[in-house]
């Protein structure tokens, strides 16, 4: 059964992330919330804290005859999806995250941010690994043009889903969004 299961993100109550994965502790589902050490200043002390590294979200190693008792958690919302099923994210993603906070205190989510003919990556779903250049942006997703077998393919890809590997000369200067997922 270990061999079925997978790592999907499931959204959680704003500020439940933490509560959300004791609850699923409790009911034997392996969960990962991501914790980010920050020193908070006080007037009379430094203190280092835990905080969510991704607001609102909990990662969730399961297989899918489990989706329900997850969805029936006090807390969760509901899963990430993509392409009208549960997001998949791959262990090598989970496991660099993990290792990544091991390493680091106050860290920092940046996303890149994705323009109008940049080259792309395509990191997860049925596309993953494709490369394409953007050639539509959207609140959340981008068009992407997939040059395969002399055709143009177009592809709608949700804007967490790309990793840009060229950026264009006129937008090299403008980097990053606040938020991940948004």
């Amino acid at each position: 059964m270990e061999a079925n299961k997978k790592w999907y993100a499931v959204y959680t109550r704003p500020r439940w992330e933490k509560k959300v994965a004791d609850l699923l502790v409790k009911k034997h589902i392996e969960s990962y919330c991501p914790l980010n050490k920050i020193v908070r200043q006080w007037a009379d002390r430094k203190k280092l804290v835990l905080e969510p590294l991704f607001t609102s979200y909990v990662f969730v190693h399961t297989t899918p005859q489990e989706h329900l008792a997850i969805k029936q958690t006090d807390g969760i919302l509901n899963f990430v999806y993509w392409l009208g099923q549960p997001a998949v994210i791959r262990d090598e993603e989970i496991d660099a995250v993990k290792q990544f906070l091991d390493e680091y205190h106050n860290v920092q989510l940046e996303k890149i941010n994705v323009n109008m003919h940049d080259r792309v990556r395509i990191s997860s779903g049925p596309l993953m690994a494709q490369e394409g250049d953007v050639i539509e942006v959207r609140s959340k997703t981008v068009k992407v043009q997939l040059p395969t077998l002399g055709y143009a393919l177009t592809a709608e890809v949700e804007k967490s889903n790309v990793e840009v590997i060229h950026l264009t000369p006129s937008y090299s200067n403008n980097y990053f969004y606040n938020a991940l997922f948004r």
